[in-house]
C-alpha cells in the first residue's frame, strides 16, 4: 500500500510543472468560448486561437484602459456566479441586461442591440411568428432572454440548451419544431444551414453590456469610459462591419446612418468554413491539428484525477478504519458522511464547494475545486471497499495478534490492514478509472479538461463525430494502463493465494518474532 502511494504521488508531482506568475496589471474577463459563435469561439483554422466580436472588443478596451486581457474560461449560465465569486473582473459574452441580472452586478453602458430570431425547418409551413410556437417543442440558450420570451408565451414544450450549435442540430434532424436565439446566433448558427429558414419579424429588444461587480464602482467607470471612446471614435462600427453584425437597430442606437466602414473580411472568413464538406485528406489533417490542444486538455484530466484519488484514498481509509474500530459515535459520524455522499449528485456537490462555500470565506481554485470534489465523493466509495475488505479479516486474526502481546493500533497495522488492502486494490483501480471520466464534471467549474475541449472544437467545426472518436480514444489511452494495472493485481494475488506463500498464520508467527 505505502509503495503504491508512493508511486502515485511520484507520479502526480510528475504531471504539475511550476506555474510562473504573470507580471503587470491584467484585466481578468470571464466568458464562454464553447459554440459561442460570433461572440467568442475557438478559430477554425487555428484552435488554440480565440476569435470573436467580443474578443476584438476587449482588445480595443484593454488597449484604452492600458492593461493586458486574461481570459477566464467559464460556462454562460455561471458568469455571473463567477464574477460574483471573484474568478474575474468582468464578464462579456453577450449578456442581457435584464432586471434580474441587475440585481446581481453592475452594467456598462452598452455596447450592442439586437433582437431575437424565429427559426424552423426549411419544409415547415405552419410556424410563421411566435405565437405559432404554442404547442410545439422550441430549443433556446438555457437562462436567456428567450428563454423567458418562450415562458411569458406559455404552452411551450422548451428544451434549453448551453451549445447554440446544439439546437440547430436538434432542429435539423426534427427533434424540435422551432429555435428562438439572439440575431447574431442565428445569423451565424443557421444562416448556412441549407436546412432551416428564418421566419416571422424581429422579437424584443435585447440589449449587451459588460457585467461588474457591485463592489466595484472604479472599474464600472473606467469601462463605460471606454465604451464611449470605442463608439465615438468608430472602432465599435469597424468590428462590426467586420462580422456583418451591423443593423438598423444599431445604426439607430448610435445614431450612425453611414455606408460599411471596412469590408466584412470576418464574416466572410467565417463563411468559407461553411462552404463545401472537406475532403476525407482536409479533415483529416484538421484532426491532426487538434491533438496538442487535446493533448494538454489530457493532462488536465489526468491531473485532476489523480490528485482525487489520492485524496479518496487516503480519506476512504480513515473513514472505513474510524466506521469499524473507532468508539460508536466516530462510527455514526463516519457512516452519515459516507451515505450523504454516496446520495447526494456529484454535480451538486461540485457546485456547492466552488460557488457556495466561497459565501463563508473559503474560496478554492478551480482545479483544487474539482479535485477536493471528486475525492470527497469517491472517498465514500473507497471507504466501503476498505470496509469490506476489513470485515473479510477473520475475527479470530485479531484476537490472535492481541493474545501474542500487540496493542490494538500494532494489531491493525500489522495484521489486519495489509490483508485487507491486497483485498481491495483490483477494486480501488477500478474506481480510478470510473473517477477519471467522471472528471468531465470540472468543465461546469471554468476549467477546460478534455471533455470541455471537445465541445469547443466539435461546436467550432459543426463535427462531433470524428472530434468525439479522437477524445474517446485519447480517454481510452489515459485508463488503460490502470486496467493493465488492477488486471496484473488481481493475478498476482491469485498466484500468491494459490501457493501458500503468504498465509496469515506465517505473517502472525513472523511479526511475533519482530516484536519480541
Amino acid at each position: 500500500m505505502k509503495n503504491m502511494l508512493k508511486m502515485i504521488a511520484i507520479f502526480a508531482l510528475l504531471l504539475f510543472p511550476a506555474r510562473l506568475a504573470s507580471a503587470g496589471e491584467t484585466l481578468r474577463w470571464g466568458g464562454d468560448s464553447e459554440g459561442g459563435f460570433p461572440y467568442m469561439f475557438p478559430n477554425p483554422s487555428n484552435t488554440d486561437e480565440i476569435i470573436g466580436f467580443e474578443i476584438d472588443i476587449v482588445d480595443e478596451l484593454t488597449a484604452y484602459l492600458g492593461m493586458t486581457p486574461e481570459y477566464v474560461n467559464n460556462s454562460w449560465d455561471n458568469l455571473i456566479p463567477g464574477l460574483e465569486r471573484g474568478l474575474y473582473d468582468i464578464a462579456i459574452n453577450g449578456l442581457e441586461v435584464t432586471p434580474e441580472h441587475e440585481e446581481t452586478v453592475n452594467f456598462s453602458i452598452p455596447y450592442y442591440k439586437t433582437f431575437l430570431q424565429l427559426a424552423v425547418r426549411v419544409e415547415t409551413q405552419d410556424i410563421n411568428v411566435l405565437d405559432d410556437c404554442k404547442n410545439r417543442e422550441v430549443g433556446t440558450l438555457k437562462e436567456s432572454y428567450a428563454q423567458m420570451v418562450l415562458e411569458e408565451l406559455g404552452d411551450v414544450r422548451i428544451r434549453t440548451y448551453i451549445v447554440e450549435a446544439n439546437t440547430y442540430e436538434d432542429l435539423s434532424n426534427g427533434r424540435l419544431d422551432a429555435a428562438l436565439f439572439d440575431s447574431p446566433i442565428a445569423i451565424y448558427s443557421a444562416g448556412f444551414n441549407p436546412d432551416i429558414k428564418f421566419v416571422g419579424p424581429p422579437i424584443g429588444e435585447i440589449t449587451y453590456a459588460i457585467a461588474v461587480s457591485k463592489e466595484n464602482k472604479e472599474l464600472l467607470a473606467k469601462i463605460n469610459e471606454a465604451i464611449v471612446y470605442l463608439r465615438d471614435s468608430g472602432k465599435l462600427r469597424e468590428i462590426y462591419d467586420r462580422w456583418n453584425l451591423w443593423s438598423p437597430m444599431m445604426a439607430a442606437e448610435f445614431n450612425d446612418y453611414s455606408p460599411r466602414k471596412v469590408d466584412k473580411t470576418r464574416y466572410d472568413e467565417w463563411a468559407e468554413t461553411r462552404g463545401p464538406k472537406l475532403t476525407l485528406g482536409r479533415r483529416l489533417r484538421r484532426y491532426a491539428a487538434l491533438l496538442p490542444s487535446l493533448g494538454a486538455a489530457a493532462i488536465v484530466t489526468l491531473q485532476v484525477s489523480v490528485t482525487a484519488m489520492l485524496i479518496a484514498i487516503v480519506l476512504g481509509l480513515v473513514l472505513a478504519i474510524a466506521r469499524v474500530f473507532a468508539p460508536k459515535w466516530v462510527s455514526v459520524l463516519s457512516a452519515a458522511f459516507v451515505e450523504f455522499m454516496r446520495g447526494t449528485p456529484v454535480l451538486i456537490q461540485l457546485f456547492f464547494i466552488f460557488y457556495g462555500l466561497p459565501n463563508v470565506g473559503i474560496k478554492l481554485s478551480p482545479f483544487w475545486a474539482g479535485a477536493v470534489g471528486l475525492g470527497l465523493n469517491y472517498a465514500a466509495y473507497e471507504a466501503e471497499i476498505y470496509r469490506a475488505g476489513l470485515l473479510a479479516i477473520p475475527q479470530t486474526q485479531w484476537e490472535a495478534a492481541l493474545a501474542l502481546g500487540m496493542t490494538h493500533w500494532q494489531a491493525m497495522r500489522e495484521v489486519t490492514l495489509p490483508q485487507a488492502v491486497r483485498v481491495v486494490i483490483p477494486p480501488i483501480t477500478n474506481d480510478f478509472i470510473s473517477l477519471l471520466k467522471d472528471s468531465s464534471l470540472v468543465s461546469i467549474i471554468t476549467m477546460v479538461d478534455l471533455t470541455k475541449a471537445y465541445g469547443q472544437f466539435a461546436a467550432a467545426y459543426y463535427d462531433y463525430f470524428g472530434p468525439g472518436i479522437i477524445v474517446a480514444f485519447i480517454y481510452l489511452i489515459i485508463g488503460l494502463p490502470f486496467v493493465k494495472f488492477s488486471r496484473y493485481t488481481e493475478r498476482r494475488l491469485a498466484e500468491q493465494d494459490k501457493d501458500g506463500k503468504k498465509s496469515p498464520g506465517v505473517n502472525i508467527y513472523r511479526m511475533n518474532t519482530r516484536w519480541r
